[in-house]
């Protein structure tokens, strides 16, 4: 039996995820299958990629062939490497130990790189939130000098037609006393 680690597609038209499945190559893409390992959700930023590790590692020890996709997928976790050293214990190249030191150096460094790829995109995100609030400030910096010249205006306008009805008045009344 030719048995394959590939993905199944689920979800709606426009949004799939992908369960991990180990299946018999002759079946049906979203068909039967002997067990599911993981889930693979592209539409989260990062894509989102949860895997049972020590059963990946053994199917791809067994002989399993990964399609092309799951194995990017496997390397991205590790499995593949884990593999590799492994093969390079049974073989007698290095210890257990060795491999296991390398593998968690591997994962280090993994893990420092998605931190410094993850702060750079914060930091860029802050940016230009600041950006964006500095322009907004400055609108509505404007927007208030304007209104405030409208009042300005209108107030001097007010007061001058006071002013004049004022005067207007004054020169009534004395005309008024002058007959």
């Amino acid at each position: 039996m030719a048995t394959k680690i590939r993905l199944q597609r689920h979800g709606r038209k426009g949004y799939a995820y992908y369960p991990i499945v180990v299946a018999d190559s002759r079946a049906p893409r979203d068909g039967r299958f002997i067990e599911r390992i993981g889930s693979y959700n592209p539409n989260t930023n990062p894509a989102t990629i949860s895997l049972d590790f020590d059963r990946a590692l053994y199917w791809v020890e067994v002989g399993v062939e990964p399609t092309d996709t799951v194995r990017s997928l496997l390397s991205r976790e590790g499995v593949m490497l884990m593999k590799h050293l492994r093969g390079g214990v049974a073989k007698g190249a290095f210890s257990a130990e060795e491999a296991q030191r390398r593998f968690e150096a591997w994962k280090a460094d993994r893990t420092k790189v998605a931190d410094a790829a993850k702060a750079k995109k914060d930091a860029a995100a802050a940016e230009a939130a600041k950006k964006i609030f500095e322009a907004e400030a400055e609108k509505n910096r404007l927007k208030g000098e304007a209104v405030a010249k409208k009042k300005a205006e209108k107030l001097a306008a007010e007061e001058a037609a006071a002013k004049a009805a004022l005067e207007a008045e004054t020169a009534e009344t004395e005309a008024a006393a002058a007959e």
